[in-house]
């Protein structure tokens, strides 16, 4: 299965301009609340539609805004869950199974339905209502219930996102062993880069509505090429960025010149570098930066040290820094501290 997306809308306060190709197995939408993730997966299963562009899904036209085509959502093959679940909360589990069978022989949606409890392990469960099963319980009832249509793309709208911690990490491992077996294409729509991380093969970055293309995600992780990008991934530290002539940038908020192996070829309007890439030294050089300590925060097996850069107080002149324990008498009891940012950790970004 594969999925071609092209759309755009105006929602007022911004406009959704999405654009993705990808195949089978798990593909992330990361962005922030209210970036405009939701409603692609709803232009994509035809609850919304989109103003303009086109949508396919295994080679058959969904959408085409030039073409007059909009298939109304029962003729997709697209599968939708939202983020609550959206069962029905009078039914019992076998009943709300059941919704989608009919118009199948008896025998047939009896069949059907069975496989489907045994499969995602609910038949102690089949007369409880909603309100009696856990987290985990609730998004196999809503899984079992859309793949008795037999989908070929699976839309998941933060299927997680409702539940606490513990809960969540459980779920997330059910729901990825549920669907290890499922051979189409799954679209997972979330803020949280770990779960994209943990569960997608590849990603599609939202910033305001706008997406261009998929990235894999170890890639969009290790070189973020956009500091919206570089963001969702997890990083921390960023500062405004100007290319030299020799080769290496200035960054503006921490007050410092540095090396870069990354070629400055192309716009450079940022620099960056994840906290667990910055280096406890007890020498001065090159890369190296003296930083005024403002608070420790100590982990089991590290320390968040927030420091001060040369950059003084404007923008984004701290450091976040993730040290090791193995290295303490780098940084412990200390107020002053050299880090050093390797040339090769540095990420140039537009």
């Amino acid at each position: 299965m594969s999925i071609l997306v092209d759309i755009k809308k105006d929602l007022g306060s911004f406009r959704l301009d999405v654009s993705f190709d990808t195949g089978d197995g798990f593909h992330g939408l990361l962005g922030p609340s209210g970036c405009g993730k939701s409603m692609t997966l709803r232009c994509i299963a035809g609850v919304e539609r989109p103003d303009a562009g086109h949508i396919e899904v295994n080679g058959v036209t969904l959408f085409n805004s030039e073409k007059g085509i909009d298939l109304p959502p029962q003729q997709r093959n697209v599968g939708l869950l939202f983020q609550n679940y959206a069962l029905f909360p009078n039914m019992t589990v076998e009943q709300n199974l059941r919704t989608v069978t009919r118009g199948l022989p008896r025998h047939q949606a009896d069949v059907s339905v069975e496989e489907m409890l045994k499969r995602f392990h609910l038949e102690g469960r089949r007369d409880h209502m909603p309100r009696q099963l856990s987290g985990g319980e609730q998004q196999r009832t809503a899984l079992a219930r859309i793949l008795l249509t037999r989908p070929g793309i699976l839309l998941l709208d933060e299927p997680l996102s409702a539940l606490d911690s513990y809960l969540r990490w459980q779920t997330e491992l059910e729901l990825m062993e549920t669907l290890e077996d499922f051979a189409g294409t799954v679209v997972l729509v979330t803020h949280n880069r770990k779960e994209v991380y943990r569960m997608c093969r590849t990603v599609s970055v939202l910033d305001r509505g706008y997406a261009r293309g998929a990235h894999g995600t170890e890639n969009l992780f290790r070189h973020p090429r956009t500091l919206q990008e570089c963001l969702l991934s997890g990083c921390k530290n960023y500062s405004r960025a100007k290319k030299l002539e020799d080769g290496s940038v200035y960054a503006a908020d921490w007050g410092v010149t540095l090396k870069v192996s990354e070629s400055t070829e192309g716009p450079v309007s940022y620099v960056g570098i994840q906290s667990h890439d910055l280096i406890p030294v007890d020498t001065e050089g090159e890369n190296v930066v003296s930083c005024q300590v403002q608070r420790l925060i100590r982990d089991v097996n590290s320390a968040i040290v927030m420091t001060d850069t040369p950059g003084g107080t404007e923008g984004n002149h701290r450091f976040h820094a993730e040290l090791s324990q193995d290295q303490k008498e780098l940084w412990e009891d200390r107020k002053q501290l050299q880090l050093y940012l390797p040339p090769e950790k540095l990420m140039l970004l537009r």
